[in-house]
């Protein structure tokens, strides 16, 4: 029967960050992690990044063909590697979040990688949620939990995500089910790699600041961040959520600092706000283990130990891939959706109630 199958999955997760398609393959049942299989990476070209940030906003209504198209293209280059998986979990490209308003909008039609791979596949897993009042987002959280039961953790942790935008799981794993009452609480914290990553960019011309180099040798600006985190977001209760874009106007703040400065102020920002998430947890985490390409600037995370009161670490120390976190999450979200399981909970969205959702497709032949 479904409800007991186990099954062999790979997720495919294209994050805010624009860096390109990471898919990870698992063996759950939707409730534990049986075993972790093959992992890739498929960088985005200059010009492929070009063309996802000019969709950026953008909804179902724009013309965006050319980047659904492109979405889907990538995603079954590096799909089709993975002959043993039975389904897909396909996240898409989110172009435009906006839970309160609009909806939540990820590039990409499931159904036509459903008939090119010749799979079952998974896919808008957030939109179900916005519908019933929920933030759509974060959605690791359940997968979090997962893992939190797999490396045998008894008291609270938290689990960092560090991508375009940061975002923080607190999780206690001594209850029996992600959608337990209190077994999660989860938000996103504040800007993370994206104007990091666009300074960067615009500047330089480079997709990002390696290892911190560059924030390691700028003074960091505290009157920015100080202004910054008196934005009303950051006194919303959480859950919450953001677009990669909702502080596209921090950028202007750093305009007249020097490059170093620019992005040390950034970064500091980045964990500044990380450190302030840690206070709104129910109780202080025993450890955050942190996941995402934040992880790997070490100014950044030696920023983050300073500014919280807990120890911080990367995910490796637990014995997971932090690489690979996200795209295993929504191959673990497929299982729960095609099983009718939840996969967001009050906690973790803000939705009412424990809810499933997104689509099913399955190939015609």
């Amino acid at each position: 029967m479904l409800k007991d199958q186990t099954v062999r999955v790979v997720g495919a997760m294209s994050g805010t960050s624009l860096d390109g398609v990471d898919a990870a393959e698992i063996v759950t049942n939707g409730h534990v992690i049986l075993e972790f299989g093959e992992s890739a990476f498929h960088p985005y070209t200059d010009a492929q990044r070009d063309v996802f940030k000019s969709a950026l906003g953008k909804w179902h209504d724009d013309d965006i063909a050319d980047v659904s198209e492109l979405v889907e293209t990538v995603h079954a280059q590096i799909l089709s590697q993975f002959s043993q998986a039975d389904w897909v979990g396909f996240h898409g490209q989110t172009l435009a979040h906006d839970p309160r308003g609009r909806g939540t909008h990820q590039a990409g039609d499931g159904a036509v990688l459903a008939e090119v791979l010749g799979k079952t596949v998974v896919w808008d897993f957030r939109s179900a949620d916005v519908q019933m009042g929920g933030e759509g987002a974060p959605l690791a959280p359940f997968y979090h939990f997962a893992l939190a039961k797999k490396m045998g953790a008894t008291a609270p942790i938290a689990m960092l995500n560090l991508g375009g935008v940061g975002n923080l799981t607190w999780i206690d794993p001594s209850l029996p089910h992600p959608e337990s009452d209190g077994a999660l609480l989860a938000f996103d914290t504040g800007p993370a790699n994206a104007p990091v990553n666009d300074v960067m960019q615009a500047r330089l011309g480079l997709p990002f600041d390696e290892d911190g180099a560059l924030a390691a040798e700028g003074a960091v600006d505290q009157g920015i961040i100080d202004a910054f985190l008196q934005h009303p977001y950051f006194f919303r209760l959480p859950p919450k959520s953001l677009d990669r874009n909702a502080f596209s106007a921090l950028l202007d703040t750093v305009a007249d600092l020097s490059n170093a400065d620019a992005v040390a102020t950034l970064t500091m920002t980045c964990a500044q706000a990380v450190g302030q998430a840690v206070t709104a947890c129910p109780s202080p985490p025993s450890c955050v283990y942190v996941t995402g390409g934040g992880r790997q600037n070490a100014t950044l995370m030696g920023m983050i130990r300073q500014a919280c009161d807990v120890p911080i670490a990367p995910i490796e120390d637990a014995g997971f891939d932090g690489d690979m976190l996200e795209a295993q999450a929504f191959a673990f979200l497929a299982v729960r959706v095609a099983k009718g399981l939840p996969t967001s909970a009050p906690g973790t969205t803000g939705v009412a109630a424990a809810i499933g959702g997104g689509t099913v497709s399955r190939p015609s032949i």
